[in-house]
């Protein structure tokens, strides 16, 4: 039997792979700062509630692990991304998990291993014209991403790519575009856009409007956590290493995310734009590359993700009035 380690396996993208993971019959170790908030179909086999900071605990948690999925990160929406008050804390929490996990591989001759690194390496000037980004993964030098998390995210690629070089590790490197789904962050600051204007839509009554910051033109592609499973494994199984995309590339504005939401929920709400962290103007996943590579692309579109989404976090708002 595969054994597997997911690091960051009680965030929302790992709660779901181990999920997948164990329907498909591995073995699977997961380990995190924190306990799993919400509940899957299956559970880890082993779980180490421990910091990846900490080498030590590295190079314990790869023990007799075939292959590893790299989540572990400092993250959250654009309200803690691009406030710059956590800058340094991103920085440094995510390149020790990288560094300590490499080592971990490394010296226990672990087979496998993926990162998870994000479309925030993309330099900001390529993602000004909001109709027209360029996230081509040839594009992201010269570099110039517009978050010290894109920077960390893209000098964390290099590590992979050195480990792969230097000691033939097979490193399997991703760049994700707005991953989303139930089961994932939705109030409290950490927060994406799409869990954020749900629960604002949840929460609105009719004739209430709901705040977004920015104008709302500003575009983006948002992933079905489904679909972000299925890129994962199908990367995971071929024999391209990457950087490549995985995301959707059907675009909207954020305007237009919030009026899917309405929709969805039939209630009649306005939107009230104020000052806010935007990010760039404009981001979307180019899928060329992926559908070359490893041969796939997204099966579900925005609106049926949404409103899946939509109707999970209405009943955890039903559920904890308080949060």
């Amino acid at each position: 039997m595969i054994k597997i380690l997911v690091c960051g396996g009680s965030g929302f993208i790992g709660g779901h792979l181990i999920n997948r993971l164990k329907k498909e019959n591995y073995w699977v170790r997961s380990i995190d700062l924190n306990f799993p908030k919400y509940d899957h179909e299956y559970a880890s086999d082993e779980f180490m509630h421990a910091d990846l900071r900490d080498p030590k605990v590295a190079l314990s948690a790869c023990k007799d692990i075939d292959e590893i999925y790299q989540l572990a990160a400092d993250m959250g929406g654009a309200g803690y991304i691009f406030s710059g008050n956590q800058d340094a804390d991103i920085m440094r929490n995510s390149i020790l998990c990288n560094i300590n996990v490499l080592e971990g591989a490394r010296k226990n001759n672990v087979k496998k291993i993926f990162f998870s690194s994000s479309a925030c390496i993309y330099p900001y000037f390529n993602q000004e014209d909001s109709s027209n980004p360029n996230c081509l993964e040839s594009t992201a030098y010269p570099a110039m991403p517009d978050s010290e998390y894109g920077w960390e995210k893209l000098f964390s690629e290099r590590l992979y790519s050195s480990y792969s070089k230097n000691y033939q590790l097979n490193c399997k490197i991703a760049r994700f575009h707005n991953v989303y789904g139930p089961k994932g962050t939705w109030y409290g600051g950490k927060e994406k856009a799409p869990a954020a204007l749900c629960r604002k839509v949840s929460t609105a009554t009719n004739n209430d409007s709901i705040e977004i910051w920015g104008t709302g033109t500003q575009t983006r592609s948002f992933l079905f956590i489904e679909d972000c499973l299925d890129a994962i494994l199908k990367l995971m199984a071929s024999d391209f290493g990457g950087p490549v995309n995985i995301g959707s590339e059907e675009m909207v504005s954020i305007n237009q995310l919030a009026q899917i939401i309405i929709n969805i929920s039939n209630k009649s709400i306005g939107l009230k734009h104020i000052k806010g962290p935007l990010g760039v103007n404009g981001r979307s996943s180019e899928n060329t590359l992926i559908r070359e590579k490893v041969g796939w692309e997204p099966k579900i579109n925005l609106r049926e993700g949404i409103e899946i989404t939509y109707n999970w976090i209405c009943e955890q708002v039903k559920s904890n009035p308080t949060d």
